[in-house]
């Protein structure tokens, strides 16, 4: 008997329960490789690519790229031997029972239960298959869009390519194959299976269905050329205006009824752990402010002679960094009844991304220069914002940063992100009068931070004692770079 294998809706983290196929690199029918990447994952914040485990043929595909959410432990698609028939994998198929998700599930391409033995099945007919044509080109093109081409029989001078430099990608044949279409999602001409086949985010294909929009054709500015949320809003036309009353005439109220906006996934996730947090942390919290008029300097002048583009948030994870190990009764995390403290400050940085807010950690941020700090937090700035964070950028932490300043922010008050045991706020810089040494008044550029603080690990002495020396820092600039 062919040895088959399920390949299941992986788990990474324990609050994971869902994920959503965003594209398949492999085909079905088609022979993959150890460490082959075989699938890109969306969860609610992150996208991961999943690798092979072992060399096998994609036997059945049983969820499409960008198919509804799908939970933890589902079964995606069937990983078989080449000589395994089609009624061995509807054997397979039929009797397959989901593993129990309660405990984390192995992610990547292992991440199942063994699978009951297939029971017996009529064999299934089969389709004749196309002849594939050979095709001859100059243009640049992948090798996977190649195949595709002369499998289908598809022209490919006329197909305008969206890769690098014109490269004519998969997404590009593919979009070639269908049909046009001149239906939109309001009307009846599009069936449920063509929408889901355009090549489209589900945000992306929610928004359309909303306003009318119809995807087919368009082009999308997303990996492979997927249509994004932003391509779809890009279509939107906004309501036009009322005009301005006249004066004196009388007041005439307007329809007023909201709009009601469902949350989405990442919307549902933010909302829960911040739910839980403020409802189960017993947070204080501790202010101060510090003068940055020397740092402002600093960072001008060893900006120039290191060649970096170091930010004032840059600086701002090393002065943190560097107190967290002076105080490590702050630098922990809080795990039912115990303390975890930690040698090393892995610090993150709140960042709005199109998901929503997420926390990418600079990982032992206290034994990094700036240059390196500011080249990491650049890095993870960029993945957030273009949705590829993994689970490895913002699993664990020690400490966070939430930094508001750049909007005008003062001072705010942020909420711990769990399991770590507190969250420095960092308000705007603001020049404020002082009473200079001679009596004159002057004035200096001060910036607010306000922590808040976990009470069950962290006393409030101890939290003082880490803004004391967090400030010197600040207020010393020479110190971060000892």
């Amino acid at each position: 008997m062919a040895n088959i294998r399920p390949f299941c809706m992986p788990k990474w983290g324990i609050e994971m329960t869902e994920g959503t196929i965003a594209e398949w690199m492999v085909k079905e029918g088609e022979a993959f490789s150890k460490g082959q990447t075989l699938c890109l994952i969306e969860t609610a914040k992150i996208t991961n690519e999943v690798e092979a485990e072992y060399d096998a043929v994609l036997k059945r595909l049983l969820v499409p790229a960008g198919d509804d959410a799908h939970p933890v432990g589902a079964l995606l698609a069937v990983f078989a031997d080449a000589d395994a028939t089609d009624a061995e994998v509807d054997a397979f198929v039929e009797a397959f029972k989901p593993a129990d998700t309660a405990v984390a599930a192995k992610a990547g391409a292992g991440a199942a239960a063994e699978a009951p033995a297939p029971a017996p099945a009529a064999p299934a007919a089969s389709a004749p298959a196309r002849q594939p044509i050979k095709i001859v080109t100059n243009r640049p093109i992948s090798p996977e869009a190649l195949k595709l081409a002369e499998a289908e029989g598809v022209d490919i001078e006329g197909i305008e390519g969206s890769g690098r430099n014109g490269r004519i990608t998969y997404q590009d044949v593919a979009q070639a194959l269908k049909p046009e279409r001149g239906a939109s999602y309001r009307g009846t001409a599009l069936l449920p299976e063509e929408i889901r086949a355009i090549f489209a985010s589900p945000l992306a294909r929610r928004i359309a269905a909303q306003n009318g929009i119809d995807l087919s054709g368009l082009a999308g500015t997303g990996p492979r050329g997927r249509i994004s949320k932003a391509d779809v809003l890009a279509l939107v036309k906004p309501k036009a205006p009322a005009g301005a009353p006249v004066f004196g005439a009388p007041f005439e109220p307007v329809d007023n009824r909201p709009q009601i906006q469902p949350f989405d996934k990442v919307r549902k996730v933010v909302a829960k752990r911040l739910t839980e947090a403020k409802q189960t942390i017993p947070h204080f919290y501790l202010r101060v402010s510090a003068a940055v008029d020397e740092l402002i300097a600093l960072r001008k002048t060893a900006n120039m002679v290191l060649g970096v583009k170091a930010s004032i948030n840059d600086y701002l994870v090393k002065a943190v960094a560097l107190a967290l190990v002076r105080h490590p009764d702050v630098n922990v995390q809080v795990h039912g009844d115990s303390v975890h403290v930690f040698p090393h400050a892995d610090v993150a940085i709140a960042v709005a991304s199109p998901k929503g807010l997420v926390t990418p950690i600079v990982r032992q941020a206290d034994r990094m220069h700036i240059a390196q700090i500011a080249a990491a937090t650049r890095a993870l700035i960029d993945k957030a914002q273009a949705g590829r964070l993994g689970y490895e950028d913002m699993d664990g932490g020690t400490f966070s940063v939430s930094n508001l300043g750049m909007f005008g922010i003062e001072q705010f008050d942020a909420i711990i992100n769990p399991p770590q045991g507190a969250i420095l706020a960092v308000g705007g810089v603001n020049k404020v009068a002082v009473e200079l040494p001679n009596g004159d008044i002057g004035f200096e550029s001060r910036i607010q931070f306000t922590m808040s603080v976990d009470h069950r690990a962290i006393d409030g002495a101890a939290g003082a004692q880490f803004l004391q020396t967090l400030k010197g820092l600040i207020e010393a600039p020479e110190g971060l770079f000892q």
